[in-house]
């Protein structure tokens, strides 16, 4: 806590009279406070806690009174595709008439779709149009978003996807990237050539420049082995770029526990993942990523086992996985929803796998995702009585304000 004169303690912005869901670290489940009040200086949390606790000494030239609002971590989308180009709805339709994915994909579909049209757009276009998607996260309370690459896969489209993440990072959302050059192998390359692409070019060309802040790869039948995504994270590994995995969506190829020996960030999908591998993800601090929204458009069978994550004590978390294909979806509040819905997750579980988890899967637990003092004065403010509601409504979120480093972002 910074001191003026005669010993005041003073903050830049004090938020009174509110509810607080501090999703703390340490705390189980939402971490209540009533009646709360938070102070924030030059964008961090200095004080959090009930009302009555505040410091008779605390000064601050700016007060709201939140009338009884309920105050949350800002929220944290942990994976997102957000830059691309083109429409893939026609594989919507296919997918409706029996065609499986893998099919679609293996016959030039899916990633590749994708890749065509992103190679062919203009570095403004793909700009304007995810900065438009943004404006989605925005509304629903968002201030920290993931978004990866993968959409290009060669070295001048990966890096103006990369450059364009990186400008969307401003004083309205937190961005956090992500090399995902290994989403599919692109047409113009035998495995050989372009896994040593990744590897010999374009991870240390990134880790360089500072263009990632993790790199990923799709560990499936359909796109890499285990084999090959361990060339590439001992890569990353080798530039200080730490790991984050596709892993076990549509077979269980033994992602989870691929992940887990390297330490990575979370391992993302799991639906066909075993109990040993999400019990070795618990032991390696790997935080388990689900995305409902795959699950729903793809159809899929099987579920992930929620149940086995519990026992294994794997830290949840919640994405939107939005993508032009397999997860058409720009709302993490809709996504928190299935996951309770469909995977069974309980509300506690959905709010940490948006808030606090979900910044562990980005490394950014100490920064940010919970409302603790000396983490970034990440808010989101709600028009509601409890905030079971944020996520048992579908449609507009009952938002009040959102702030990112504490300003009104």
């Amino acid at each position: 806590m910074n001191s003026g004169k005669g010993g005041d303690m003073i903050c830049d912005r004090l938020w009174i009279n509110a509810n607080l869901a501090t999703c703390a670290a340490a705390a189980p489940g939402l971490a209540r406070i009533e009646r709360g009040a938070i102070a924030c200086r030059e964008g961090k949390i200095i004080w959090c806690g009930p009302q009555r606790d505040l410091p008779a000494t605390l000064t601050a030239p700016e007060i709201i009174d939140c009338e009884g609002r309920w105050i949350t971590p800002g929220l944290i989308d942990p994976h997102t595709h957000l830059i691309f180009a083109g429409d893939r709805s026609d594989e919507f339709a296919r997918r409706l008439a029996g065609v499986p994915y893998a099919d679609i994909a293996r016959g030039g579909g899916g990633i590749l779709a994708s890749m065509r049209a992103t190679r062919a757009a203009s570095l403004s276009r793909l700009h304007a149009d995810a900065a438009h998607r943004l404006a989605a996260w925005r509304v629903e309370g968002v201030t920290t978003i993931e978004i990866k690459s993968g959409y290009g896969l060669d070295q001048t489209t990966e890096l103006a996807i990369l450059r364009t993440a990186r400008a969307l990072n401003d004083a309205t959302m937190r961005v956090r990237t992500t090399y995902l050059g290994a989403h599919a192998l692109p047409p113009e390359h035998d495995r050989a050539t372009y896994l040593d692409l990744i590897r010999t070019t374009m991870i240390p060309m990134i880790a360089r420049d500072h263009l990632a802040d993790a790199v990923d790869g799709f560990c499936e039948s359909i796109a890499f082995t285990p084999a090959e995504i361990a060339e590439i994270f001992e890569a990353a590994r080798s530039h200080g770029l730490p790991v984050k995995l596709h892993a076990d969506q549509l077979s269980n190829g033994g992602g989870a526990a691929l992940a887990a020996r390297f330490a990575a960030l979370s391992a993302d999908h799991l639906e066909y993942a075993a109990p040993e591998g999400l019990a070795a993800m618990a032991a390696a601090g790997t935080v388990a990523v689900v995305l409902p929204g795959a699950y729903y458009v793809l159809r899929e069978p099987v579920a992930p086992d929620i149940a086995a994550m519990r026992h294994a004590g794997c830290a949840i978390a919640i994405g939107t996985d939005c993508n032009p294909g397999t997860s058409p979806i720009m709302s993490l509040r809709l996504c928190a929803h299935m996951a309770c819905v469909l995977f069974g997750l309980t509300l506690d579980e959905a709010w940490r796998g948006i808030t606090i988890n979900a910044a562990s899967a980005l490394g950014l637990a100490a920064e940010t995702g919970s409302l603790e003092t000396g983490k970034s004065c990440d808010l989101a403010i709600w028009s509601v009585a409890d905030p079971a509601e944020i996520l048992a409504w579908i449609g507009p979120a009952p938002l009040h304000q959102r702030i990112l480093k504490g300003n009104d972002a």
